[in-house]
């Protein structure tokens, strides 16, 4: 028999490359990235403050280095035109803490206030006119005193325009708690009329005068801004990564640390006027027991605020190590007085007056600034090795200029304290700033 099925041809089978396999997905997009450039400090309100700031804080810091350095070695030769001690007192005070308040306040401030945000143009010439002013006051310090000033009232300029924009901000507002807002806007007003005071002061060739009423000012402007945000922000921020820590923030904390500013502010001019610790010994116990009362209180709400469970959390961390010298600033300066008192003699002097802003105002700067550069560029809230490092280098630099302060100390100390505080903010700042220019990471707009 034959098969009746006729036979089938062979039949091929092509082969082909197969398609390469997706790599798994993350869930994360790639971080972007893209060069730095000028106009990105545009996009949002810290980029552009936030990057002036970092330039009179790195500028003038490294100005002060120079002196100190002059002072001890005589390498530079360096004549004035105005006394160093208040150009240098003027732009710490005055230079970069405001720029550093503007990228806050018009970036958190309309959260707070309910109100839709200024856009950067708006700002711009306000924060220019700041930045602009803090370097021409430099050059005349050493140029001509008529430079100087020119540049304090561009500077003043500056400072008006920005405050009068943030108090149409707090007068549109209709949210419920616009107290630590108003107070914020109440210090402006002190800084404002403190720094026209010095120019008039400097006018009139009274320096000492001048000095004072740019120490109003660290009291009753830097200060407060710092403690109504410290106020809103340290205990918001502690009990949403630490759920066990209570946001506790009653009103009569807030009122009680604005009433030592006011304190300071009244101690101040009380000292101007009898600068004598001996005149007025009543005085000087009364203010002794203030600022042991007042530092002690700071001190306790420090612990009560979660400072113990903070310290497991590096940003966190650092916001609680910098509340902290408030308190131990006013102690400093009790002991200070009180020594004063006894032997007549300014043992610790200036000391008291840099626990404050080195340490009560350079820590919180920079764990607020790095905090809000951190969030607003699409990056974790995290203060990593480097900023870390960099925090508690800052905390040694303190310890050395309270060191320098004690009297009979040599001069090449103040000169180290100065090195360390430029080199570290200085590494801190081009770190940030670098950031200011690019996009988010995120790919997010801000």
């Amino acid at each position: 028999m034959t098969d009746p099925t006729p036979p089938q041809p062979a039949r091929t089978i092509p082969v082909r490359t197969a398609p390469p396999v997706p790599p798994a997905r993350s869930g994360k997009p790639a971080p972007v990235t893209g060069p730095w450039r000028p106009w990105m400090l545009m996009v949002a309100p810290h980029r552009l403050a936030f990057w002036l700031a970092m330039l009179i804080l790195v500028v003038a810091s490294g100005w002060w280095l120079l002196v100190q350095e002059d002072r001890v070695h005589g390498w530079f030769g360096l004549g004035y035109a105005v006394s160093p001690t208040l150009t240098h007192a003027a732009a710490m005070v005055f230079g970069f803490m405001p720029l550093f308040f503007a990228g806050f306040l018009f970036t958190a401030g309309p959260n707070w206030l309910r109100v839709e945000p200024l856009p950067v143009p708006r700002l711009q010439w306000p924060l220019f006119l700041q930045a602009g002013g803090w370097l021409l006051w430099l050059a005349g310090a050493h140029l001509q005193a008529g430079v100087a000033l020119a540049g304090l009232a561009l500077a003043w300029l500056g400072l008006a325009w920005m405050f009068m924009l943030y108090w149409q901000l707090v007068r549109a507002s209709r949210a419920e708690d616009r107290m630590h807002a108003k107070s914020v806007g109440v210090g402006g007003i002190v800084g404002v009329l403190s720094l026209a005071g010095t120019g008039l002061a400097m006018l009139a060739g009274h320096d000492a005068l001048a000095l004072v009423l740019v120490r109003t000012a660290l009291w009753g402007f830097i200060v407060v801004v710092y403690v109504s945000v410290a106020h809103r922000m340290i205990p918001f921020f502690t009990s949403n990564v630490l759920p066990l820590i209570e946001l506790w923030r009653p009103f009569w904390v807030l009122r009680l640390m604005l009433g030592v500013a006011a304190f300071e502010v009244l101690a101040l001019w009380v000292d101007f006027f009898a600068p004598s610790q001996q005149a007025w010994p009543a005085w000087t116990v009364l203010a002794i027991a203030v600022e042991l009362a007042a530092g002690g209180v700071l001190l306790w709400l420090a612990v009560v605020w979660g400072l113990v469970q903070s310290l497991k959390i590096r940003l966190l961390a650092m916001l609680h190590v910098g509340f902290v010298w408030l308190g131990l600033a006013l102690l400093y300066s009790a002991a200070s007085q009180a020594l004063w008192l006894a032997t007549g003699q300014p043992v610790l002097g200036l000391g008291a007056l840099h626990a404050l802003s080195m340490g009560f105002l350079g820590s919180i700067m920079v764990a607020m600034v790095t905090r809000v550069s951190c969030g607003h560029s699409g990056r974790a809230l995290v203060a990593d090795n480097p900023v870390w490092a960099m925090f508690w280098l800052l905390q040694v630099a303190v310890g050395v200029r309270l060191l320098a302060a004690v009297q009979g100390m040599p001069m090449w100390l103040t000169a180290l304290a100065a090195l360390l505080w430029t080199a570290i903010l200085t590494a801190w700042a081009l770190r940030y700033a670098n950031w200011y220019g690019r996009p988010r990471i995120d790919g997010k707009a801000g």
